[in-house]
């Protein structure tokens, strides 16, 4: 971070069950591309009466999956701030609530174009976008013309400045990952090696 300018810290969130390579990639393009100091990665936590569900990681293995997947980039980090004890938290809160701990950082939350899609539906989109830069991906199941419109729609919704991350987002969802481990397919170069490793050792999604 260059002296007297404010540090630029991006936001990874998810429940990274298991974090893969796409959320990697993501992260490492936006620190790239919008020459952030920074780039957090965020698990969310489960609500308490959905802990320890079968064929899924606890919040334990998720954020030891986080921190082990992370660990060789200096300027990737692990924030444990969503992981509280009423579970799922909604994302204006967790940003107006790094706002006020980290009252000097500006923010950039990262999301896929997915996300873009149905982001007027989230829990008061309007305090999310005061509270930070929005980043999105471009996925390559969307038509580029198609995904510049929805950009432009949303930016005269919300009077802010969506901003466009220029890169494939690989087509990989932990979703499906659960799915190859529990049929006994490999998943390796989805995640990285001591990922897989940690999740074969405790044999999670079994």
């Amino acid at each position: 971070m260059a002296d007297g300018k404010t540090k630029k810290v991006g936001i990874m969130g998810g429940t990274f069950d298991p974090i893969h390579v796409g959320h990697l990639i993501l992260g490492e393009a936006a620190w790239r591309q919008f020459h952030l100091d920074e780039v957090w990665f965020l698990p969310a936590g489960n609500p308490p009466h959905k802990k320890n569900r079968a064929g899924r990681a606890t919040d334990e293995q998720r954020v030891d999956m986080v921190q082990l997947a992370i660990q060789s980039n200096p300027h990737f980090v692990l924030s444990l701030i969503e992981m509280n004890p009423d579970g799922y938290s909604y994302t204006y809160r967790t940003l107006e609530r790094l706002h006020s701990q980290y009252p000097d950082i500006s923010w950039y939350f990262i999301m896929g174009a997915d996300s873009l899609t149905d982001f007027d539906t989230w829990r008061e989109p309007q305090r999310i976008t005061d509270a930070c830069q929005v980043v999105v991906a471009t996925r390559n199941q969307m038509d580029d013309g198609e995904f510049q419109t929805l950009l432009e729609q949303r930016k005269s919704e919300f009077n802010h400045n969506f901003l466009r991350l220029d890169t494939p987002n690989l087509d990989i969802s932990s979703a499906h990952l659960r799915e190859m481990i529990r049929t006994e397919e490999s998943i390796r170069y989805y995640t990285p090696d001591n990922v897989l490793q940690y999740i074969i050792k405790n044999r999670i999604y079994k």
